[in-house]
Formats: structure tokens, sequence, C-alpha cells
């Protein structure tokens, strides 16, 4: 029996659902149930009738689908696939940078632990964080952890004080204008379509700044047959599958080795065992619940 056969058997077997990220390996994304952003798969994860979850992502994202479904069972399939941005904030950096700036609402970015979460006021993913900054009512804005996307966000909520917390995405932030620029001049009638995580100088290079899912939105909406994509390779596997009638460039080396970790056989092996169980303190989850709650009611941006 296939790898994919033993997967999709014992998954009916243990009544399971498989969540998994558009910066998936293709075998992974091909054998999910639904395939999304972090705000997608948020609010997918709050509909599924399934008694396991099993979340091919990096750890933030399997802490939230447990927040929000503290009676289901959440596997992470490799315990090691942890998001180096999310590491940048703890707790107790969040607590110091509320305490200097009392008054202030803290717009966390989703990808923080659920512990971080549980201190915040609203989280936001790249796809609503213009509409969730936007939608409050103080004038001062604390946005962690992911600098080029708070920077993106003041570009267009300029009524607001933000204060930025120093954190970024290894894989978004390496990319150099040098890079976008020599893809524009190897495919000249390309649309560059960027990540908000990457840095202002590549942002600047854009026709479009986009969110994953707003990236697989805007090619399907747009007439041009050409892209550069910028973000994590793996997207284009399912631009191609949704868009097949377009064509689609990367940056050479946007590749997110955390997201990599997990593969059909570390999903196959999760099921089998029942391993990497994500669980949380009772307050913890009770305290994070909230401000997730708080940004799928916000709902999608632009």
């Amino acid at each position: 029996m296939s790898l994919v056969a033993q997967v999709k058997k014992l998954k009916e077997e243990r009544n399971a659902v498989i969540l998994a990220h558009n910066y998936q390996v293709p075998e992974v994304q091909d054998v999910a149930d639904f395939v999304g952003d972090s705000l997608g798969l948020s609010m997918q994860a709050t509909r599924v009738e399934a008694d396991v979850i099993v979340f091919c992502g990096v750890d933030f994202m399997a802490e939230s689908a447990k927040v929000l479904n503290p009676s289901k069972t959440v596997l992470l399939p490799e315990i090691d696939a942890q998001c180096p941005m999310a590491a940048m904030l703890g707790v107790e950096g969040l607590i110091e940078l509320k305490r200097k700036h009392p008054g202030a609402e803290v717009v966390g970015y989703v990808n923080t632990s659920a512990a971080t979460k549980a201190e915040m006021d609203v989280c936001c993913t790249s796809s609503n964080a213009v509409k969730v900054v936007s939608s409050l009512r103080s004038e001062r804005v604390i946005f962690v952890p992911d600098e080029n996307l708070g920077k993106w966000v003041q570009r267009t909520v300029q009524d607001k004080e933000m204060i930025l917390w120093p954190g970024f995405c290894p894989t978004h932030n390496s990319v150099t204008p040098a890079q976008v620029l020599k893809e524009k001049r190897l495919h000249p009638k390309a649309k560059v379509v960027a990540h908000p995580e990457c840095r202002p100088e590549v942002l600047d290079l854009a026709d479009a700044v986009k969110s994953t899912e707003g990236m697989i939105k805007f090619v399907k909406e747009t007439p041009s047959k050409e892209y550069i994509i910028v973000t994590e390779q793996e997207l284009l596997h399912r631009l191609k599958k949704e868009a097949p009638d377009k064509k689609f460039h990367s940056i050479p080396g946007m590749i997110c080795p955390n997201m990599k970790r997990i593969n059909l056989r570390s999903v196959l092996s999760s099921l089998e065992g029942m391993r990497h169980e994500v669980t949380l303190p009772e307050e913890v989850m009770r305290r994070a619940r909230l401000p997730l709650e708080r940004m799928m009611a916000i709902g999608r941006g632009d």
C-alpha cells in the first residue's frame, strides 16, 4: 500500500482531518483535507467535526488549532517544526513592552506562541493586519512581532502610532531588491506579487503586496499571464493547480526549512502513534482564545 493510501486509511480510522499550510511540500498539500494560510486554517479548524486534527505547519499554528478546539486532539507531525519569528518574542518581552506603553492596544501577528497571544488584545494575519489595526479605537498600537509587516500596515493606517518589535521571518527578510530586479529582467512581462513579511525596499518593487491567499486570489482575477511570486516557494504548487493557464516564477532560495520538516512519512507516523500531541495550560488557552476569535470575527482584508 502506498504512503498516500496508508495516510488516508489511518486518517479515517482515527476520525482525523489533515490541515496543511500553503508552504508545505506538495505531497503533504495533496493529501490534506484543507490547504490554506494561517487565517483560513484557523477558521477551518473550528468547523471540522473530526476527533483529531493533524496540523501540517509550524508550532504556533498547531497551538492555535488547540486553543480554538480545546476538546480535540491536535497533532504536530514534527515537534521540531518551529517558527523562528514566533521564537523572537517571548511573554516577558511583550509584558515589558506593554509596561512601557500603557494604554496602547496590542495587535499580535498570529505567528506567535499561545502563551504570548494570551497577553494580546487581538491577533491578525498578513491578510487582515491592516483591517485589524484600522478597527482599533486606540491611537497607539503595539504591533508584534513582525517589524516588516508592521511597517507595511503603517503605510496604510497613518492615523495611529505603531510601536514595533524587531522580529522577522528569516525566509522573507532574506530577499533583496537585487534578487527581485534580476527576476524582473529575466521575466519583463511578469507582475511582481510580494508577501508583506518582506523588507520595505522589496515591497516597493512589487505590483501587489498580498498574503498567500491574497496572491492566489490576485493571480486568478488579474488578466496578466505571468507572475514573479515573492514568498515561500511551495505556494507555486497551489498556484499552478488553481491557475493552470498562467506562468509563475519564484525567488531562488525562498525556502522555510522548518515547514520542510514535515513529509508524508511523518504525517503517517504521527497518526500511527498519535505522536506530538499539542498540550497547553487551561489558563493560556482561555486567554489566548479571545484575541484569536476577534481576529476571525474581523475576517479577511483586501
